[in-house]
């Protein structure tokens, strides 16, 4: 349940809108040659470390718990959303020493039970020439998503066997980019809608991000959405009652989020 307000009358929703980590493919300009998926880059190690720490910061500086983690099922996505996962419920001692000294998930144990997560194709990078280049695009159209591999991305015991997706297969190549800017906007109301009583970290790509700071913010047009930026929103919950009295989103504050004066 979101967090109450001053007089504990108002309860809220919060939504977590999260860019994926440093993609290797603006590292090493080698990589491509020698990749076997070239539409599906890794994580850098520093982009690794930098989900893990902003999961920490996230856990110390946020004033509401994470319950749910939505997935783009693009590898450097699932890769941040580990990170990330992992520093929330990473199973630490009262002054948090061990989350402290760690700087990424490895070797980091968790406590399973406090987030869950899913894959979700809405989610997904925007499905054109504008973000995935031609030549590195597969040849038969075929993206070569498996929802059990993106799973085995993240840490164990997360996973929400029973969560259905809200799309059921990736969009199709070649989505204009209106179209793409209107998916995200939709997936992340949906999903709010799908989990009403829970706060939720959806991590997406950089034009998810810019189109949900489009549609909340009018007249607000980002130009620069750094790696790991994220967008908090929210909105007012009435308890048990349908999504439809809910209230309507709003942003509430951004981190590396860059906008035109």
């Amino acid at each position: 349940m979101g967090e109450s307000s001053q007089n504990n009358s108002q309860m809220y929703q919060n939504v977590v809108v999260m860019r994926h980590g440093d993609r290797i493919d603006n590292f090493d300009a080698m990589w491509a040659m020698k990749a076997t998926r070239k539409w599906d880059p890794e994580l850098v190690e520093g982009g690794k470390i930098r989900a893990f720490n902003e999961g920490r910061k996230m856990r110390s500086n946020l004033n509401f718990a994470i319950h749910r983690v939505v997935v783009s099922p693009f590898l450097r996505c699932l890769q941040t959303a580990a990170e990330v996962v992992s520093a929330l419920s990473a199973a630490v001692n009262a002054d948090d020493k061990l989350l402290n000294v760690s700087t990424s998930a490895d070797g980091v144990k968790i406590d399973s039970s406090k987030i869950k997560v899913s894959v979700e194709y809405g989610l997904s990078e925007m499905m054109n020439s504008a973000a995935i280049r031609p030549e590195m695009a597969p040849k038969d159209g075929n993206f070569d998503f498996d929802i059990s591999q993106c799973e085995s991305i993240l840490p164990p015991g997360t996973i929400d066997r029973d969560a259905e997706p809200v799309y059921k297969e990736l969009p199709k190549w070649e989505e204009s980019l209106e179209d793409a800017r209107s998916r995200y906007v939709q997936i992340v109301k949906a999903l709010a809608d799908k989990y009403p009583t829970e706060n939720l970290l959806l991590v997406t790509h950089g034009e998810g991000i810019g189109a949900v700071v489009s549609e909340l913010m009018k007249g607000v047009n980002p130009y620069e959405v750094e790696y790991c930026a994220y967008l908090h929103i929210r909105r007012s919950i009435s308890g048990s009652k349908l999504p439809s009295t809910n209230g309507e989103l709003e942003v509430i504050g951004q981190h590396g989020i860059s906008f035109l004066a």
